[in-house]
């Protein structure tokens, strides 16, 4: 909506894309529309239905209540009791089955630990911390202007260029980063971290030990904390529009609009989202992620948990217990999980792995294994290939095999660079032959040049 007056012009946007809305462990999802609250389980889809990648789910809702202010932020707690509603400047914690009021304030932001705790932002100065009991415990106000703040292990607040981490316990200062920071999303295991601006994102290790450590040591905290307290693992320069954690394995929508996730820096797109969505969360046991649009529909893609796993284990160099969950990932994805070990240096793994006979010949090319690549090159009965193979057996000094090779692959000038350096007079002769049969005169001359005839080379000249 554009507003004129008399100074000028002012363009305004109603209403928001993102829907107010939120999952727990269990699928189950509270979504606000306007002051009405509304709940849906995934777990509720018949037998009968047959989940497929994108299509909207069929759920049937359910009214839950109503709020008493109107909701422009909704989150449930970790263990999934509790949900806070915030907007207008205030906060509403409602219990999730039920929907009672069981707390309630003033804040402009609120953030929830990954224990229960919980803390408030009520002005850029001062910001306030509740036990699990919704008592305070604590008042802070930091030195900066803290423009948001954001939950999990660790306390995070932020300014326009730099955000601080600080325990929950007695709020000293972990580490400071210097980085505009969007949003923060925490692994479920406290060890991981993914930082979200306005380009790209970064993967943090989060160093317990070192923190524990610099916390009871006792030392006056400088400016910048605990230097060890986070370990830089990845730079991914992609914009983060919604993220969540599955084990290791982190996964997002980016400003494309593509279904990513990225274990071990690799990033791997699922799927192309045809609209704007948002993620929900993962349902493990249905190896699902659920995504939401605007129109609150609900949408799963498969994401399976076992090739999840797999990719941690090999990232961490348990190639053992890998191996063990190998078997139980669908042929189907193989070629996924060996291009996976390619980008990881792992070519022998790749070509025992991979299925596509394409992706198989290029890895044997690679490695030099003639054989594997030879036994693909027969069932292939590709001129490429052959050529390919020819070249490869040449530079290893196999010279019987690169005849061959280049004789399935008719690459007659190999042929003539292969017997030209051999000396071999027979076989210039029989490939100037094959020259004239497949009307490769300017090979054929050569060939009859270098034997010293050449009345035939007159005569191949005559000819054409």
């Amino acid at each position: 909506m554009v507003i004129g007056y008399d100074e000028g012009t002012i363009m305004i946007k109603m209403g928001r894309e993102v829907p107010v809305a939120s999952m727990d462990a269990s699928g189950k999802i509270i979504w606000a529309k306007h002051n009405e609250i509304q709940t849906v389980n995934i777990k509720t889809v018949g037998a009968n239905f047959e989940a497929t990648d994108g299509e909207r789910l069929p759920l049937a809702v359910k009214e839950l209540g109503s709020c008493d202010l109107y909701p422009q932020n909704l989150k449930h707690n970790p263990n999934g009791r509790f949900v806070v509603v915030c907007g207008d400047g205030e906060y509403i914690i409602y219990t999730a089955l039920a929907w009672r009021n069981r707390s309630f304030g003033s804040a402009l932001e609120f953030a929830w630990s990954s224990e229960g705790e919980y803390a408030i932002r009520e002005s850029t100065s001062r910001i306030k911390i509740f036990n699990k009991s919704f008592q305070e415990k604590k008042t802070i106000r930091p030195t900066f202007s803290a423009e948001r703040i954001f939950g999990g292990v660790l306390l995070a607040m932020c300014s326009s260029d730099f955000i601080c981490f600080y325990d929950w316990a007695d709020c000293r200062l972990i580490r400071r980063i210097d980085v505009t920071v969007k949003n923060v999303y925490w692994a479920d295991s406290g060890d991981l971290v993914a930082i979200a601006s306005d380009t790209s994102f970064y993967i943090l290790k989060y160093n317990r030990d070192v923190v524990a450590a610099y916390l009871e040591g006792g030392k006056p905290a400088d400016e910048e904390g605990a230097e060890d307290a986070f370990e830089l693992l990845h730079e991914v320069n992609e914009r983060v529009r919604t993220g969540i954690w599955v084990g290791d394995c982190f996964i997002y929508n980016n400003s494309s609009w593509r279904l990513n996730y990225c274990v071990g820096g690799e990033v791997t797109t699922m799927y192309h989202l045809d609209r704007p969505m948002y993620l929900m969360g993962y349902l493990a046991n249905q190896s699902r992620v659920y995504l939401i649009d605007k129109e609150f529909n609900v949408i799963g893609y498969t994401l399976l948990l076992s090739l999840i796993e797999y990719k941690t284990l090999v990232m961490r160099g348990d190639l053992e217990s890998a191996n063990e969950i190998l078997p139980s990932i669908p042929k189907t994805q193989y070629n996924s999980v060996a291009h996976f070990l390619e980008s990881r240096g792992m070519l022998e793994e790749a070509l025992e792995i991979a299925t596509d006979a394409d992706y198989k010949f290029d890895l044997a090319v690679q490695l030099g294994k003639l054989e594997v690549a030879k036994a693909i090159a027969v069932e292939a009965q590709s001129e490429s290939k052959w050529k390919q193979l020819g070249e490869l057996a040449m530079s290893t000094g196999k010279l019987e095999a690169s005849e061959e090779c280049l004789l399935q692959a008719k690459d007659l000038s190999g042929l003539l660079l292969l017997y030209s350096s051999l000396g071999d007079a027979e076989g210039v002769e029989k490939l100037a032959s094959l020259a004239k049969e497949h009307g490769k005169n300017n090979v054929a001359f050569l060939c009859l040049f270098m034997l010293g005839k050449l009345e035939d080379c007159i005569q191949l000249l005559v000819d054409r």
